[in-house]
């Protein structure tokens, strides 16, 4: 029992400890911070308050769930749940399932290729990708898109202050397909052979071997990238203010609480306020996990295996 003990210390020790420092600490200085008055220096005068909440909404007998938002922030959750559906489900998941689909029914090599270079964004800095979209969506003539819509229009296109959701989705989108076609690739290759050698031999085409063999198959791997990803998607903000910069039209809930704290010159040094809106993020987060954890079903892929090998 005793080198039972050491072993299970030796090999999970480093990473109870790496979990408590980089998972934990933070939540719970986050909450600290939150209901404090800090602004822009560590000290704070007033503990607990909730002051910074105050900002966010006020209770009310007569609004929806008994409280009634600021316009700001009410804002910002519906930007933020408008933009998390759009790039999960039509990028994350069903344009890497597209992706990968394409590239494991062309040859081996030509498939290779094109995931790599579909990869090619992830793998490069993300100024440069953004210095990239700047330059897709510039609204004078110089810019990529307008360049070719230009030879049939008269007028260049503004996305970004016309379309500023239409932007962040597909920057996001494109670059956060990647995952999940890696991951769906590796699950079609991993499926026997000798089922699709079945189903074509019983007359099945492309989209019933899709639909009856491959989706089946791809149901832990589907439910794995859609949490994933819808958590990363809600504190997400590199990518919206590298391209957006600060704008109110896409002013999600991470993005605001960057703003209140740590953006120079609009905003920053809020720290107790910006804590506010992470520790909402940090309840809805685990609001959104355990219900797609229920809806998924993750519990049975996690279960014990029935098989012990001594």
């Amino acid at each position: 029992m005793t080198r039972q003990r050491l072993d299970t210390l030796l090999f999970l020790g480093p990473a109870v400890v790496l979990m408590l420092a980089f998972f934990v600490a933070p939540i719970a200085v986050n909450i600290l911070v939150a209901f404090s008055d800090m602004n822009q220096t560590v000290w704070f005068e007033e503990f607990p308050t909730t002051q910074q909440f105050n900002k966010l909404g006020k209770l009310d007998p007569e609004a929806f769930l008994g409280i009634e938002l600021r316009g700001s922030f009410y804002r910002a959750l519906a930007l933020t749940a408008t933009f998390v559906f759009l790039t999960l489900f039509i990028f994350n998941v069903t344009f890497a399932l597209v992706l990968a689909l394409t590239t494991t029914a062309v040859p081996e090599r030509m498939g290779a290729v094109f995931r790599a270079i579909w990869l090619l964004p992830r793998m490069s800095p993300s100024v440069v990708y953004a210095l990239l979209w700047l330059w897709v969506v510039d609204s004078t003539e110089r810019g990529l898109l307008n360049q070719v819509w230009m030879l049939f229009a008269a007028e260049p296109l503004n996305l970004r202050l016309d379309h500023p959701m239409a932007v962040i989705v597909v920057a996001n989108g494109l670059i956060g397909a990647s995952l999940g076609m890696i991951i769906f690739t590796s699950a079609i290759r991993s499926i026997p052979e000798h089922l699709f050698h079945a189903a074509r031999a019983d007359g099945a085409g492309s989209m019933s071997i899709v639909r009856h063999v491959v989706l089946p198959a791809l149901r832990w791997p589907i439910s794995y990238i859609t949490i994933y990803q819808a958590l990363a998607l809600l504190v997400s903000f590199e990518y919206i203010f590298l391209i957006m910069g600060p704008a109110r039209s896409t002013m999600t809930m991470a993005m605001l609480s960057y703003t209140k704290t740590l953006a120079p010159g609009i905003g920053g040094g809020q720290y107790a306020y910006g804590a506010a809106i992470a520790l909402i993020l940090i309840v809805i987060g685990i609001i959104v996990a355990l219900l797609m954890w229920r809806l998924t079903n993750m519990k049975s892929l996690l279960q014990r295996p029935r098989i012990e090998v001594n």
